[in-house]
């Protein structure tokens, strides 16, 4: 009898605790979703090649302080290095050298580039952002933070790299291959068909 009423007792409770962790879950996993969804955005590599460059080896061709700028380092880590450019405590703009041997779309963009900068192609990536790519390896990224900071002082900033320096590093393991042009080629008329041979009928013996 006792055992009848527990069951009694319990069945809705169990019933509730189903039925509330029901309406949990996709919620959780909806979070869960967003926050990769939001890391994925930021554009970090998921993984970091065993060749790529360590990031200490960039600090050196990073800009010193210039008047009226601040150069600050902001991170440093395998096949990256990135630093703030602050003006009047403000930080108006990103540098960045990252090592596109782990991510060789990185380096495939610049294939179809029509602009150099320092004699290395250039492409603008979006409205705030320019980079080029020295010895089809390194992408040197400057980021605008602030409107002041515009396209011409990117352009400007990229000659206070120690891009000389870059480009003694180890090259491409394998550069990116240019895309080359089709060529046309003119279909040939099929050729002849050759006759049959004729059947060879066994002769008598003379």
């Amino acid at each position: 009898m006792n055992s009848v009423r527990w069951r009694k007792i319990l069945a809705p409770l169990l019933i509730s605790l189903v039925l509330f962790i029901s309406a949990c879950s996709p919620a959780q996993e909806s979070r869960y979703s967003q926050v990769q969804k939001d890391t994925t955005q930021r554009g970090a590599p998921t993984a970091v090649a065993k060749k790529a460059e360590q990031g200490a080896k960039f600090n050196k061709i990073f800009p010193d302080g210039i008047r009226g700028y601040e150069v600050v380092a902001a991170q440093e880590k395998k096949g990256f290095a990135e630093y703030k450019v602050n003006k009047d405590g403000k930080n108006v703009a990103m540098l960045s050298i990252s090592d596109t041997t782990s991510v060789p779309s990185a380096a495939a963009k610049y294939q179809a580039a029509t602009e150099k900068v320092a004699g290395y192609p250039s492409v603008d990536q979006g409205m705030n952002a320019t980079g080029i790519l020295v010895n089809d390896r390194y992408q040197v990224k400057i980021l605008s933070r602030d409107p002041s900071f515009t396209k011409a002082d990117r352009v400007q900033w990229f000659q206070k790299f120690d891009l000389k320096a870059l480009a003694k590093m180890k090259p491409a393991i394998a550069p990116v291959a240019t895309q080359k042009p089709v060529t046309q080629v003119t279909k040939l008329p099929p050729l002849p068909q050759r006759a049959p041979n004729p059947s060879l009928v066994p002769q008598p013996a003379g």
